[in-house]
This record gives C-alpha cells, structure tokens and sequence, in this order.
C-alpha cells in the first residue's frame, strides 16, 4: 500500500503533464503533493529498515523465524512504519507553504522541496537546518539499522559452507538490498542540500530513481 500510494502521488499528475500537456497545479495541490509525497517517503525509509530485520531474522536464525516474526510481530512492525511520517510531513510541508513565495514556477515533474524552496524569498536557514537534522533522522537512522541487518547477513552467509547455500541465502535479500541502495543513495543525494542550485536536471534524474524505479 505504501509503494502504491507512493506512485499514486507523483505519477498522475507527471503522465498529464507528459500528455496533455496540463504543466499547471494549484497551491493546494502542490501542497497536499507535497505532504503525502513526504508521508509515504519517511514511512518508506523505515519500512524498509523493517524489512531488512526481516531478512536478518530468516538468515541469522532460520529456525526460530516462525516465533521471532509471527503474525503479532509483523503486525506490530508494518503499522509502526507508518507513524514517523505523520509529524514529519505535517511540519515540513506547513512550515514550508507558509513562506512567501516570489516565483510561481516549479523546475521539477512534482512538488519536491529543492525546486519548490527556490521560489522561496526570506530567510530559510533555520529551515535548511531543520531540512538537514530532518534528512539525517528519517534517512541515515534506517539506512544505520540496514546496515548493521546487512553487516549481520553478510557475516552469516560467509559461514554456511556450500556454494550453492551461499547462493540461495543471498537471494534471500538481494532484490531488497537493491531497492535498498536505489532508494537511499539517490535521496540523500537530493535532500542533503535542499536548497543547492547545482545541477537541477540530475536531481530530477535522481528523484526518479527514488519515487518510481524503487517502488
């Protein structure tokens, strides 16, 4: 559901812009873009931190798989993906939309907040502080917990003697170890410098990666 709503947000609006030619949205619309577009983003980056638990748990101790991650567990860890996107989105996408705007013009396929802070006139460095620490919660604290799942992984499928159980456990995680990348790379490419004038095509090369290619 959230790769669904995901797409939902962005592709749309991008397929009438493509063609019908229709490159126009309203300030409403490029808000309410905006705060779903930032809701099932965060969700996302934790999602996938569950995830990666989710391989650790069947690499690392296949045996106790069905207890570890039972159904009250799954449960527990899918609807827990949801919440940090609430107050993330609530407040970037507020605090954002209530600047004064001096251009009307969004250099972007949808309502991200690089190209949207540049229509910007006043004094954004408290925001581009908060956009920053913002970046490094939502972001760099799933991708640490991934890494440690995958530092794990890695560890365990070095040990498993045969080829052919090497091959079958990495498998196991590859394609979400994909994503993975994909996802974070790209991202934190963008939002690390959410104010940055260099290079504004790449960065609509980069969003693609992260709103479409992943999902």
């Amino acid at each position: 559901f959230i790769e669904i709503g995901f797409n939902l947000v962005i592709v749309p609006k991008m397929l009438g812009t493509l063609t019908a030619q229709d490159t126009t949205i309203s300030f409403l619309g490029c808000a309410t873009q905006r705060y779903f577009f930032f809701f099932f983003g965060v969700s996302e980056c934790f999602l996938l931190a569950t995830e990666a638990y989710d391989c650790y748990v069947a690499i690392c101790n296949p045996l106790h798989y069905p207890v570890i991650v039972n159904p009250w567990t799954q449960a527990k860890l899918a609807i827990a993906s949801w919440f940090p996107g609430i107050p993330v989105a609530t407040v970037q996408t507020t605090w954002l939309f209530n600047f004064p705007f001096c251009g009307t013009k969004v250099n972007h396929f949808f309502c991200d907040s690089p190209p949207v802070l540049r229509l910007v006139c006043a004094d954004m460095a408290l925001f581009e502080i908060y956009a920053i620490v913002g970046t490094i919660l939502v972001v760099m604290i799933p991708c640490l917990l991934i890494l440690c799942s995958y530092t794990c992984i890695t560890a365990a499928i070095l040990k498993i003697p045969s080829a052919k159980g090497k091959h079958k456990a990495f498998s196991t995680c590859s394609s979400h170890f994909i994503v993975v990348s994909l996802f974070y790379i790209s991202s934190s490419l963008t939002y690390f410098h959410p104010k940055s004038h260099n290079s504004p095509e790449s960065k609509k090369v980069l969003s693609l990666s992260y709103t479409i290619v992943t999902p």
